[in-house]
């Protein structure tokens, strides 16, 4: 399967098409990005680590019965997936208090949240991705009904649910994250994007020290042997 036109280029990814219609081809990109774009650089070898990272998990929860727009790792930084119309709704997943919710909420940094939060952002750069309520994505017409919000968080949860375990078995906390959904082919939502430490914020379970891209949102350096760890860890049979 070869790349033919590139449909879309956002700040980690590339995304081409190919000859199959249905099929889209992910070129993973070396770019680091926070702050809605206002810090930028990049690592060799980032992409890749995401690419390799995203597969491991999009397998797993495929296993687990996830439907996702998943189908093969090309290369090193190249996926193939299913062609899928975007949902614009940001899920964020939240199991421990950290970053933003820390800020906006004065929630104490690092406790442990009485029940599994998910929030609404709208996947807009321009407008710095606010936070939605359901009145919003109705309105914005970014869903059909509530029905499928109330999916949205079900498959949120459900996704946090194994990948907490998986990541608890190998020493890793699953602090937050967030998740993207589109519809395929049949109008089907499935999950889509990547599923990697640039939108997984995870701790060492042992020593606390973050293995995500945190390390460059705050000047810790190291992302890439970071990046490096995890892979490793998620390769380990458990």
């Amino acid at each position: 399967m070869e790349k033919a036109q590139l449909v879309y280029e956002g700040k980690a990814k590339k995304i081409w098409s190919t000859q199959d219609p249905d099929l889209y081809i992910s070129e993973f990109k070396d770019d680091l990005t926070a702050f809605n774009g206002e810090k930028k650089s990049s690592e060799v070898g980032k992409g890749a680590l995401n690419n390799k990272i995203s597969t491991v998990l999009f397998k797993y929860l495929n296993q687990k019965g996830v439907p996702s727009h998943f189908v093969q790792m090309l290369d090193d930084n190249h996926m193939l997936h299913k062609k899928a119309d975007v949902i614009f709704i940001e899920v964020i997943v939240r199991n421990i208090a950290t970053g933003s919710l820390s800020r906006n909420l004065g929630i104490e940094d690092g406790k442990i949240l009485p029940f599994t939060l998910v929030e609404f952002d709208y996947k807009d750069d321009a407008l710095g991705d606010p936070k939605l309520n359901d009145q919003h994505c109705m309105i914005l017409e970014l869903v059909k009904n509530e029905s499928e919000l109330d999916y949205l968080r079900f498959m949120a949860r459900r996704i946090n649910t194994l990948l907490k375990d998986f990541y608890a078995k190998r020493d890793l906390t699953l602090v937050d994250f967030k998740l993207e959904f589109g519809r395929d082919s049949d109008d089907n939502i499935i999950l889509i994007d990547e599923l990697s430490p640039d939108n997984f914020r995870l701790w060492d379970s042992n020593s606390g020290k973050k293995m995500d891209k945190d390390r460059f949102r705050e000047g810790l350096g190291g992302i890439k042997v970071a990046y490096e760890e995890v892979l490793s860890r998620i390769l380990e049979e458990k």
